[in-house]
């Protein structure tokens, strides 16, 4: 199976011939995927070189004057870093453009904590307006890239994983998926955490609903799974609580609880793998069958 990563240069290189809209912008990172993209579109497949904030300028610059951009780069150096120039070269301006980020949370330990960014959806919520989507598999992931560049002229934010779950979903962009039902709570699997969560609550009477795309938060749908009152527990692959406050928004008029799981703001100073990062966090399945058992009761 091809990577995310993988399927995001080709998806978006056949993109490029067919609209002349589109332009791609890197900041050397992912450059050898679109080596035969910028053949066949010199003007439009930018590499900026390791110059992140120029990166965003240049496409916000674009998006001023009528493109389409789709900027890559990891996710610290594509939200974090260059964050002033997001808020103003695309908010600010009203632009809009296609921000796809890769390395997540801690998708490349050996990298070190300056290619980790736990906190990139949290920093982009403070800003008004983005799409979020977070894929779980590549195929997924082909289809939220498909939605974003086609969306028009808004501002979409793309996390790519190398964590993926096993087997892509018939999803829709903007909507939660119910995966499975049942009576004692709701668990929202966000992206590549939906495997692990289903392991967890194996043998559990939950309803479980998948978001691959987490904002806007599909409200309607928390409320249809939870009723008139119940538990809520939010699994996401990035800073916990990050979207504890849209389900309480989307459940203000109900009885509830949420427990929002995700990475901790606590720093792990160890290389290893993603699994064993996941389990340092406790977002394991056995951490996370622990965790969610002991709220539920």
């Amino acid at each position: 199976m091809d990577t995310m990563r993988e399927r995001f240069a080709a998806v978006v290189s056949r993109l490029l011939d067919d609209d002349p809209r589109l332009a791609v912008v890197l900041a050397e990172i992912g450059k050898d995927g679109f080596t035969d993209a910028a053949r066949a579109h010199p003007d439009r497949v930018i590499n900026v070189g390791i110059r992140e904030q120029l990166l965003v300028g240049v496409g916000g610059g674009l998006a001023l004057a009528g493109m389409r951009p789709i900027l890559h780069t990891f996710a610290s150096f594509l939200i974090e870093r260059p964050f002033e120039q997001v808020k103003l070269d695309f908010g600010h301006q009203g632009a809009g453009g296609v921000l796809v980020s890769a390395a997540g949370s801690y998708d490349w330990p050996a990298g070190g904590y300056t290619h980790m960014a736990p906190g990139d959806v949290a920093l982009l919520d403070t800003l008004d307006g983005w799409t979020v989507h977070v894929p779980g598999h590549p195929d997924e992931a082909e289809t939220l890239l498909r939605d974003a560049a086609a969306a028009g002229d808004d501002s979409v934010y793309v996390r790519l994983s190398a964590h993926s779950n096993s087997a892509p979903r018939d999803i829709v962009p903007g909507r939660f998926l119910t995966v499975r039902g049942g009576r004692r709570g709701v668990v929202i699997a966000v992206g590549p955490m939906l495997d692990g969560v289903l392991n967890a609550v194996a043998g559990l009477d939950v309803t479980v609903l998948y978001a691959t795309t987490v904002r806007p938060f599909d409200a309607p749908a928390v409320r249809t799974a939870i009723g008139e009152v119940g538990d809520v527990v939010l699994v996401e692959p990035y800073l916990s609580g990050t979207s504890t406050a849209a389900v309480n928004d989307a459940l203000a008029d109900r009885p509830h609880r949420v427990l929002g799981l995700g990475i901790p703001r606590r720093e792990l100073r160890r290389y290893g793998t993603i699994d064993e990062h996941l389990a340092g966090q406790g977002l394991d399945p056995a951490s996370l069958r622990a965790r969610i058992s002991a709220f539920l009761r």
